[in-house]
């Protein structure tokens, strides 16, 4: 037993799995990041495109937006306390562009060849300039010292559902309380959008209690669109709320992956969806489902691997 925050008694759920920790005392059945249990939320056959099919997606200007400012205000921290100025984070958006081109050089067709494209890009790196420097407007990062930048978390629930993915910054103080932080490059959402907002977070604060013991003290959304911070503290009962929630989604996937029954649902998103072609709801067909590995009970080998950095595709961004 334990003594929680709030001071009274409760069981804290074991750690399984996890780089550092003991090998899985359960069989690992599927795993799950906020990224797709997003896709399946939003649209079950979005979720059979990405991570059933692989099917490739175009670009988009958005996604690498918001992990070109990411990269940047991960370097920031990598500079001397004095030396986390506004103009400092401003001269890293050039360099880690040109880092991301080599990582993800299919980003080269955001922009056409020419004058035209030249402008188009300077336009984007501009807005990107503006949110980097919004984000000074937020927090002074000459008076922190992250934990973590850019952590990679998992962990294996009882039911053998492996829950993984990347943290944006983690902050300790010196009480011990933990923060988790996450950068968004959107506008804060209307408040009945705002629990779907905090999935992710509550995502990521089980993981943390799962692996360390203790839930984490405060999460924080920081919208570099608009200049907005969404604050909430969990307790446990969110956190195993947010766990049944995790699982009854992987039960609905899993029942997909049974039936070949991806259904799709319409949504604002899909006017920006690049599957729309092949979408029943707009008079597409999908393609044949593809054929299952001989040994393999469930898409647990689909998510990305740990220690795989996320593409501006995969990113919990927008």
């Amino acid at each position: 037993m334990t003594t929680t925050e709030a001071g009274s008694e409760a069981s804290v759920p074991s750690a399984r799995g996890g780089s550092g920790g003991e090998a899985p005392e359960v069989e690992v059945v599927g795993s799950l990041s906020p990224s797709r249990a997003s896709d399946f939320m939003t649209c079950p056959l979005l979720y059979r495109f990405r991570v059933i099919d692989r099917l490739p997606e175009r670009p988009s200007a958005a996604a690498a937006r918001g992990t070109l400012v990411h990269a940047v205000l991960e370097r920031l921290y990598d500079l001397p306390r004095e030396g986390r100025t506004a103009e400092a984070a401003a001269g890293l958006l050039d360099p880690e562009w040109e880092r991301l081109l080599a990582a993800e050089p299919e980003l080269a067709g955001l922009f056409e060849a020419g004058e035209e494209g030249d402008a188009e890009r300077a336009v984007w790196l501009e807005q990107a300039r503006r949110m980097v420097e919004r984000y000074f407007t937020l927090e002074d990062p000459r008076r922190l010292e992250p934990a973590e930048r850019e952590l990679f978390v998992e962990t294996v629930l009882d039911s053998g559902l492996k829950l993984r993915g990347y943290i944006d910054r983690v902050d300790v103080a010196p009480s011990g309380d933990v923060r988790i932080v996450d950068y968004k490059t959107g506008t804060a959402p209307r408040a009945d959008f705002e629990a779907r907002a905090l999935f992710q977070m509550k995502f990521y604060a089980l993981v943390l209690w799962r692996r360390q013991g203790r839930v984490p003290r405060l999460l924080q959304l920081m919208y570099l669109g608009n200049g907005e911070v969404l604050r909430y503290e969990p307790d446990e009962a969110d956190l195993r709320a947010t766990q049944r929630k995790v699982e009854a989604l992987w039960e609905a996937i899993r029942r997909a992956m049974d039936t070949g029954e991806w259904r799709p649902r319409a949504g604002r998103l899909c006017d920006w969806c690049d599957h729309r072609e092949r979408c029943p709801e707009f008079g597409g067909t999908p393609p044949p489902l593809p054929e299952a590995p001989v040994r393999r009970p469930s898409p647990a080998d689909l998510e990305p691997a740990g220690g795989a950095r996320p593409s501006a595709r995969e990113r919990d961004d927008l």
